[in-house]
């Protein structure tokens, strides 16, 4: 009985000098406290956008170039930018919301992927292909490792809608009259 009783006073002595030095200046020391004290020194969480977002929609992807610009993405084109995210954004992007890319250090330089005059030339089933056999098996750069064992047919037409939506050209600007001149 002396045993527990020296035990549950050992334990109460700790949880009570440690609320005391949670409160002092002890705790700006420790890296154990919760980070709500700390003021600066540790790297802020991230967290997704709070804007509206329209029903049948299951993300957003803020435009590389032009961060006043946001895409909606559906389910598919949301599971193509994780995928892209995991295995595509580091040689295929020059900046991203992820951050920067390593394509600066490859040689020869992959496309970039949100290149909407070169990808509005390459149709479905030619990216389907560069994905699923690499660079080598179209004959570019064998730096691309192929995807087809490690990607799923239905992942990769993922990344594939997610491709279309960031290399989207940007909408045309309404023009200021209505009618055709012919000119």
């Amino acid at each position: 009985m002396k045993i527990l009783l020296a035990y549950f006073a050992i334990l109460v002595g700790t949880l009570s000098l440690a609320s005391v030095a949670q409160k002092t200046v002890f705790a700006k020391l420790c890296w154990c406290w919760p980070p709500a004290p700390h003021k600066g020194g540790m790297a802020k969480a991230k967290f997704e956008s709070a804007e509206y977002v329209s029903a049948g929609s299951y993300g957003t992807e803020t435009d590389w170039n032009n961060p006043d610009h946001v895409y909606v993405l559906n389910y598919s084109q949301e599971q193509g930018r994780r995928v892209f995210y995991q295995q595509c954004v580091w040689c295929h992007a020059d900046s991203t919301p992820a951050g920067p890319s390593n394509r600066s250090n490859i040689t020869p330089d992959p496309g970039l992927l949100n290149d909407s005059a070169a990808l509005g030339k390459v149709n479905d089933e030619s990216l389907r292909k560069i994905i699923a056999t690499g660079g080598s098996g179209v004959g570019k750069s064998a730096m691309m490792p192929p995807y087809g064992s490690t990607l799923s047919e239905e992942e990769i037409n993922d990344v594939i809608a997610y491709i279309r939506v960031i290399a989207a050209a940007e909408a045309p600007k309404p023009s200021n009259n209505s009618k055709s001149t012919g000119e």
